[in-house]
């Protein structure tokens, strides 16, 4: 039998180069897969990324009315009207770190931002968010109770930031909606942040219904549209198919973002959600998104959701702003019925990359339009995130 003689040195010489390769590969899988991180608090901190009349509000009170969830309606709002000469690029950092601020409770931030003498009724629809109505906050809905929020303005407006601040420490979930992201970029510090684990709904709606709905209550949209416009001087007639526009934009920038060669740290924190399919199958998707954020469904949300998804209601102009009941899938095809096809047509020209990337069909005539036999809902494609194996029989969560 041969024999073979490896000195010391090409022996040291193997050792170091295993090492080495051990060490890059080490690196490698680390790079692609990493680690999942149990924050020091052990919060879930959750962005409801949305646009304004895209079924938010609704939205934002299913994770509201959870018994697990504090939750914040629009602290942004604080930051566009403070600074409202601005453009929506300009703000995006401190509507970053107001967010960054509020999810780690300290809302000392809101200082900056509010009137001198200033409770719990200053911020932005307090009275929306069932922790704000109940102990610690407030003694006025039991933790265990679904909140009304008529009783908590007429009851709990009196609380200090620092009950709001107590009560916000006391839950597992901190959930906060805004219509003010136009990208996820500038949210990148926060997914890196060791304390925080953030979670990213994304919540989007045909463009046509949404101009719908604006057009209901478009005075109060006035100073939000300067923002989004970057405070540009057009004509009147212009100025809703240009913000229409930019929200499209905007929904295209954070899905390619988000599933096209997105960054590590945002594997499984990105979830996308049509509102049609919301309104079509309610207790099925808000479940899912449940589940997306590690919280339970209970009995008594489903016969609230299925309540609040099955009333005779199609929204008028004085329920613009307001949580009632309504026939959710009739809601979602009001604007076939009421929109001139001229003005749909313009939408879809304006909108046309995030419609086919949304799965939102377009209508070539008024004939076409109104007849609501014809779905234009395009089954909703699973995605996965590049990184995964690309194995169709597999789909990934969406």
């Amino acid at each position: 039998m041969p024999r073979y003689r490896v000195n010391l040195s090409t022996m040291v010489f193997l050792l170091i180069l295993l090492g080495a390769t051990v060490i890059l590969f080490c690196g490698w899988y680390i790079k692609l897969n990493p680690p999942d991180c149990t924050p020091s608090n052990g919060k879930i901190h959750v962005v409801l990324l949305s646009s304004w009349r895209s079924g938010s509000s609704f939205v934002g009170q299913v994770f509201s009315q959870h018994t697990s969830v504090f939750y914040l309606m629009e602290p942004a709002w604080h930051v566009w009207t403070k600074l409202k000469n601005s453009g929506a690029q300009t703000l995006r950092m401190a509507v970053r770190d107001l967010i960054r601020s509020v999810f780690n409770c300290d809302f000392t931030v809101m200082d900056a931002y509010l009137p001198e003498h200033h409770n719990v009724s200053s911020l932005f629809m307090w009275s929306h968010s069932r922790a704000l109505c109940s102990p610690p906050a407030c003694s006025l809905t039991p933790r265990g109770h679904l909140s009304n929020q008529t009783q908590c303005l007429q009851t709990c407006d009196m609380v200090g930031l620092q009950g709001v601040q107590e009560a916000c420490t006391s839950y597992s979930h901190v959930v906060l909606k805004t219509v003010r992201i136009f990208e996820l970029e500038s949210l990148y510090p926060l997914f890196e942040d060791p304390s925080l684990d953030l979670r990213i709904i994304h919540l989007v709606r045909d463009p046509r219904a949404v101009v719908r709905s604006r057009e209901q209550s478009a005075k109060a949209f006035l100073r939000d549209n300067a923002v989004v416009l970057e405070q540009r001087n057009m004509p009147e007639a212009e100025v809703q198919y240009q913000v229409v526009q930019e929200i499209c934009r905007s929904h295209v920038r954070i899905r390619d973002r988000a599933l096209r060669k997105p960054p590590p740290f945002l594997k499984g924190r990105y979830k996308m959600v049509r509102y049609e399919d919301v309104a079509r199958n309610p207790l099925a998707e808000i479940s899912a998104m449940y589940d997306f954020v590690d919280l339970d469904m209970t009995h008594q949300l489903e016969k609230w959701i299925y309540k609040l998804t099955h009333g005779k209601g199609k929204g008028s102009l004085k329920e613009a702003f307001e949580i009632t009941s309504r026939n959710a899938a009739d809601v979602s095809q009001a604007w076939r019925t009421t929109l001139p096809h001229s003005k749909v047509k313009r939408i879809q020209q304006v909108c046309e990359r995030a419609m086919a990337l949304l799965g939102y069909t377009t209508v070539n005539s008024d004939e076409e339009q109104k007849r609501l036999d014809i779905d234009l809902l395009a089954p909703r494609e699973p995605y996965r995130f590049t990184w995964l194996p690309q194995k169709p029989e597999h789909p990934g969560k969406g």
